[in-house]
């Protein structure tokens, strides 16, 4: 996967295949960079791939196969999620189990453990090809769809580093992420890469944010699916801040806020609408569209909206996994507890008090609180010993309404998860501001934090969520902005990046614990297996590579833990 074919003749085959360009050179059979990068429309085709790709499409399925998982970026915020303790499942279903159990799936040799490095590598393989056709002298009409591809290189490479590194950058600025590998890098380079440091590699990643913002200045994007300036400073933000830079990580996420608007209570609980469409706050999105092969091919099953939106009519079976074949996903059953009942998000999920409804129209009465068709959500089918939806399923994400009532979306998935997800939100530029505020001036920090959290909850009180989990070399401040990330960015792929960079651990087992059984385990530190494994033919293509392997899963459920 690290082989960047950057020959004409490599160029020549990728136009015919996206269809940019329709004519040859008559002496020969491949076209130059150079006339690559000039062809009317080719140079834009290039810089529609680098977004257009992230969701919708089968990028790691075989030909003829419809894997369920295989939907794109928010495929890779959900496997991210999984791997922590804040979402729980209540059924093996084959397609998250490697992330959910730590399962030998992960491991080099098979096929899951390639998954997330194959989607990363195409995808800044996509980026480095728009960048060395806009060459060394961009023109005018170049800058732009170049500072997009150095953004997105910047942003991929960020997620990689946070997912491979062995360390946080703030423990050992010296630890192992994954090799790096530019427009610059010849096929000779590629095949003796080693591994970068953390120090390297966010090198690079800053590098590249430098020349986009260069690049993006003064430029007006068309919508939320390409980055433009703002993205830019949130994804410095996000960089400084695993950096330990703090001043840097306030300055940028400061900036990344200009023109945005924290989420309402109305927008956050909209049934209508609640986290399937963008608005004031939301900074970068990716979207599922009608013509999508996610959407028309396996009745849209391999799909975001398949997981992940529940408030759906489940009767015809055009419902997805979480609504329809009883797989739906849950918030963590002591995460949810420590939400007080005067903060808004505590209404994303149902309460766990549908577990004592002795009939049909008391589980619907609680439904009521949460969907319009409460019947339909009352009688989500759970494999489990209760006859209807139990607490913790999630309704943050909700269907494509379709027509004006909502009722096109909920019952045909093929419009009902045709929704956009969010890749970045104000808030968590404002979570990053209050941190890095708080590491240089606790009282600030707190002050900031508070500010924030009465905007969630009107009866906040400083200090109720410190939780250390595992971790106690945080401060009280750190564990309660943590908390607060864990609630307001829960289902966005945030989780096992946060728990890397706070050296934080896992706790599933517990009294009351909502995890499967068997696999509720509790760790003081962060579970090796969030160090993902390179996989095994990658390898075979570079020397530099060593395959990597974290398999210690434990055996059975550990003690509970007493919060």
């Amino acid at each position: 996967m690290n082989k960047l074919l950057y020959t004409t003749a490599a160029i020549s085959s990728l136009l015919f295949s996206t269809g940019c360009i329709e004519e040859t050179m008559p002496a020969t059979d491949y076209v130059s960079k150079d006339q690559a990068a000039n062809a009317p429309g080719s140079f834009d085709n290039f810089v529609k791939g680098i977004t257009g790709d992230l969701s919708g499409k089968f990028l790691y399925s075989q030909k003829g196969e419809f894997d369920a998982n295989d939907f794109g970026y928010s495929a890779m915020m959900l496997s991210r999620d999984l791997l922590g303790n804040d979402i729980a499942a209540h059924a093996t279903n084959g397609w998250w189990d490697p992330w959910i159990q730590y399962s030998i799936a992960l491991s080099p040799e098979y096929a899951s453990c390639q998954f997330t490095w194959t989607l990363y590598w195409g995808w800044i393989k996509s980026c480095n090809e728009t960048i060395a056709l806009a060459g060394d002298n961009i023109n005018a009409n170049h800058r732009a769809g170049t500072g997009i591809a150095y953004a997105m290189r910047a942003l991929y490479f960020l997620d990689l580093a946070r997912l491979y590194g062995v360390k946080p950058y703030t423990a050992d600025k010296n630890a192992i992420t994954v090799p790096i590998v530019t427009e610059k890098t010849t096929v000779e380079e590629s095949t003796n890469n080693p591994r970068a440091t953390n120090e390297k590699i966010y090198a690079q990643i800053i590098s590249d944010l430098n020349t986009a913002e260069g690049l993006l200045d003064g430029y007006t994007r068309d919508d939320k699916t390409t980055p433009d300036l703002s993205v830019v400073y949130g994804l410095k933000a996000r960089a400084y801040l695993d950096m330990g830079e703090w001043a840097l990580a306030q300055e940028f996420a400061v900036k990344a806020q200009d023109g945005y608007a924290m989420m309402t209570q109305d927008e956050y609980l909209s049934r209508i609408n609640g986290f399937n469409s963008p608005n004031s706050s939301w900074m970068l999105m990716t979207r599922f569209k009608a013509d999508d092969s996610n959407i028309l091919d396996n009745d849209a099953d391999s799909s975001w909206g398949s997981w992940m939106v529940q408030d759906m009519f489940h009767g015809d079976g055009m419902a997805g996994y979480a609504s329809n074949y009883g797989f739906p996903l849950f918030i963590d059953y002591h995460l949810y507890q420590t939400i007080p009942s005067s903060d808004f998000r505590k209404k994303l999920w149902i309460d766990f008090s549908i577990a004592d409804a002795q009939t049909q129209e008391e589980a619907e009465e609680i439904c009521a609180n949460y969907s319009d068709y409460p019947d339909e959500l009352a009688s989500i089918v759970v494999p489990s010993t209760y006859e209807y939806a139990q607490g913790g399923i999630s309704v943050k994400f909700r269907p494509n309404p379709g027509d004006g009532d909502g009722i096109t979306g909920r019952s045909n998935a093929k419009v009902g998860f045709c929704v956009a997800v969010p890749m970045m939100r104000v808030e968590e530029m404002k979570l990053i501001e209050i941190e890095a505020i708080g590491r240089q001036n606790e009282g600030n920090g707190i002050a900031k934090l508070t500010e924030f959290a009465l905007t969630r909850d009107p009866d906040y009180v400083y200090g109720r969520h410190n939780e250390a989990y595992g971790n106690t070399q945080t401060s009280a401040f750190i564990n309660e902005v943590w908390w607060q990330r864990r609630v307001e960015l829960w289902g966005e792929g945030m989780a096992t990046f946060d728990i890397k960079r706070l050296q934080k651990g896992m706790i599933r087992s517990y009294a009351g614990s909502n995890h499967l059984e068997g696999y509720r385990w509790n760790f003081t530190e962060t579970p090796q297996w969030m160090n993902y494994c390179i996989g095994g033919t990658d390898a075979i293509y570079n020397y530099a590579i060593i395959p990597t392997v974290y398999m210690n899963p434990p055996t059975s459920d550990s003690p509970e833990f007493a919060f």
